[in-house]
């Protein structure tokens, strides 16, 4: 599969904007300015934007506790992303959810999820919708490796599998559950290989690779909405930051794996394969892009803190219960 140079930079720049909100979001929790926690998304990039760049606005994605990524890759509007954040009205749960619950279901963004594999059930129910709707449209699951050993993990795919629903389970594995290595925690080394179980296709891939990312997408999306079932991908990935933006968060991994990693930026990745075909982007360009995302970043921010706080006298609104 071909993705011309112009296809890269589009991309290439919702990357960029993933990683510079990213930066952004941590600089100000450290401030003081954002409550509650942050889990950065920063060095993962290529699997939320190679995967959503092969859905249509009809497709449903759900996401996890780091779950910023998926939503602009999806392209949810970075104001009401950054104004929930500072806890502001003007937010997309009113300031009341915060960084691990933004949802937007015009763009088939069905949410972010603070429960370790909490999504895995709910998007197996969006892919159900489908296949009744009968119009063609999947649902992409993104989970960590820790979310491969839970339940619903198994449930869900059994179930997909069995009634053939067009659901694509992308495993994120960035390597650690928090401080506990995904190799003291797997029965196997690999999460794709779960997928024989179930006899659907599992695929491995480089998760700091774009194109990469997109092929495989690419070709379990075709393959769900033609009929074929669900898929398993697993994108080898890794956060280059702690499993959140707490300043006492302890971080277990050896210092020279996260070197080892961060030389294998996805970000930088595709500025050089980009700066090595002739002509196709300057570093005038990709400085050109830079400073338009900050613009983007820093208007968001402004957005949000002009914003309003939520009244107490609401507080209950929008809450439900048996």
């Amino acid at each position: 599969m071909t993705v011309t140079p112009e296809k890269q930079r589009e991309m290439l720049r919702q990357m960029l904007t993933i990683r510079r909100f990213e930066e952004r979001a941590s600089a100000d929790f450290l401030a003081g300015d954002i409550y509650g926690v942050v889990h950065c998304y920063i060095g993962e990039e290529a699997v939320a934007v190679g995967v959503c760049a092969a859905l249509n606005t009809d497709d449903k994605i759900i996401s996890t506790h780091r779950g910023h990524g998926h939503c602009i890759a999806k392209g949810a509007d970075l104001n009401r992303m950054m104004a929930e954040l500072y806890g502001r009205e003007t937010g997309y749960c009113k300031g009341k959810g915060g960084s691990m619950h933004i949802a937007d279901f015009d763009i088939g963004m069905l949410g972010a999820n603070g429960i370790v594999a909490g999504g895995i059930s709910i998007i197996t129910g969006a892919g159900l919708a489908a296949q009744m709707d009968g119009n063609g449209a999947v649902a992409v699951c993104f989970f960590g490796d820790g979310a491969s050993n839970a339940g619903p993990f198994h449930e869900s795919i059994n179930i997909a599998a069995a009634w053939k629903l067009p659901v694509i389970y992308v495993c994120e594995n960035n390597l650690w559950a928090v401080n506990v290595p995904a190799e003291e925690s797997l029965a196997v080394n690999d999460v794709a290989a779960r997928a024989a179980g179930y006899g659907i296709p599992g695929k491995i891939v480089d998760g700091n690779d774009l194109l990469a990312v997109h092929a495989v997408a690419t070709e379990a999306i075709a393959h769900a909405r033609a009929g074929g079932g669900p898929s398993l991908i697993e994108c080898k990935t890794y956060r280059q930051r702690a499993h959140t933006e707490r300043a006492d968060q302890p971080d277990s991994r050896p210092k020279a794996e996260i070197d080892a990693w961060m030389a294998k930026d996805p970000i930088d990745r595709l500025v050089e394969q980009l700066q090595g075909q002739q002509g196709q982007f300057s570093p005038e360009e990709w400085a050109a892009m830079d400073a338009d995302v900050m613009r983007e970043i820093e208007e968001a921010v402004a957005f949000a803190k002009a914003s309003p706080f939520p009244k107490t006298e609401n507080v209950t609104d929008d809450m439900f219960a048996d």
